[in-house]
């Protein structure tokens, strides 16, 4: 298939691709080295989401790794058959109910993405571009220096 043919990105882009991509993106962020684009992929595609009216914010769960505090919440948001939790604005706090403890019954469905899927998705969905990253080519050898004992370098 064509990725250039509007049927096809319209498929792609469905909401429930778009959740499960969300969902793929986030799980691999919490282990990754560096999560940094990840997070800004979710964050990305889940407040544009919210602006086409395609998700909903649900209310505020109390977060399970409270960065310097000793409580802090997260928006609750809505997203097809999947819940995302994203970091809550000021007005959140006046306009959604705080809904307590997160529950640790309620799960995501299985997604049958590759992450590499997921990111082309959700690149594709925010139109952001991801850092370059710098090319792992093998280094020009160096000759050992072998300096007398006593001698500075």
């Amino acid at each position: 298939m064509d990725s250039t043919n509007p049927r096809f990105s319209d498929h792609k882009l469905s909401l429930k691709n778009l959740s499960q991509a969300i969902y793929i993106v986030n799980r691999h962020a919490k282990t990754a080295p560096d999560p940094k684009f990840l997070y800004l992929l979710k964050h990305e595609a889940i407040k544009k989401l919210l602006q086409e009216g395609k998700a909903r914010k649900v209310g505020l769960h109390f977060s399970k790794h409270p960065k310097n505090s000793q409580q802090q919440s997260d928006v609750l948001v809505e997203c097809g058959d999947y819940t995302f939790h994203i970091p809550p604005e000021k007005k959140d706090f006046a306009d959604l109910p705080h809904l307590g403890s997160l529950d640790g019954l309620v799960r995501n469905p299985k997604a049958a993405l590759s992450l590499t899927q997921s990111k082309l998705i959700l690149k594709e969905y925010t139109g952001i571009k991801e850092p370059q990253q710098p090319s792992r080519g093998k280094k020009a050898y160096q000759k050992p220096v072998f300096k007398r004992l006593g001698e500075s370098y």
